[in-house]
């Protein structure tokens, strides 16, 4: 068992959830989406975004997913990290 499992099996305890249905990977590749292409802190905002779709429903691979395109299209001219990178 990694640390990551460790952490997110105590989570899932204190919050009553089932830690097999947490989409750890998808999770941790969107917010690098974000953080690179976007903004480093939108990377918490958005797997907060990630947990309310999922709570209404949505499927969290395929939302983690559509996020993720939606981060890696980013245009710099909007506030990329990208811009930012020289300054």
């Amino acid at each position: 068992m990694t640390r990551m499992d460790d952490w997110v099996t105590a989570a899932c305890a204190e919050l009553d959830l089932d830690p097999n249905r947490v989409p750890v990977p998808e999770v941790l590749d969107l917010a690098r989406d974000v953080a690179h292409n976007v903004l480093r802190p939108g990377a918490p905002v958005s797997a907060y975004l990630l947990g309310l779709a999922v709570a209404r429903g949505a499927d969290p691979a395929a939302t983690a997913a559509r996020l993720g395109e939606l981060a890696r299209s980013w245009p710099v001219e909007l506030g990329g990290e990208n811009e930012n990178a020289s300054g």
